[in-house]
């Protein structure tokens, strides 16, 4: 079983406000910005983080049904901030794994010890196309 949701709450109304700007720049670790479902606000959310098969892992410490989870899924995708950088991410999958294959072995056994055994895959998102200057030219 992941952690208690109301280890959740507290983190989000106390410690993600003072870990979150850490998170982007320690290894291990990231910050999801996602978009809340129903009301579009901007949330963000620090989270254990690992590079995969030219992709990224997140230890779902908190369960798979966690809201940034669900928002990351219904939206398809969210950008990462890790090691002072943005990346956009998509194809999100909910990947269940008891060998916790996917993060760094030293790692394994704290997240068993916790319960974690959900994880949310993640692929950079190819950059959109830049106008040219031609196209930016209007009439």
């Amino acid at each position: 079983m992941p952690l208690p949701k109301w280890i959740a709450s507290a983190n989000r109304r106390a410690t993600n406000r003072v870990t979150g700007p850490a998170a982007t720049r320690l290894p291990g670790f990231g910050v999801i910005v996602h978009r809340g479902r129903q009301s579009g606000r901007e949330y963000r959310t620090p989270v254990n983080v690992f590079g995969s098969d030219g992709g990224y892992v997140v230890a779902l410490t908190y369960g798979s049904d966690s809201d940034w989870v669900r928002n990351v899924l219904a939206a398809g995708g969210c950008v990462l901030e890790h090691r002072n950088h943005r990346e956009e991410l998509g194809s999100p999958h909910i990947v269940h794994d008891d060998s916790r294959s996917q993060v760094p072995a030293p790692l394994r056994p704290v997240l068993g010890a916790i319960g974690v055994s959900d994880f949310l895959t993640l692929r950079p998102q190819p950059a959109p196309p830049q106008p040219s200057a031609e196209e930016d030219l209007t009439v």
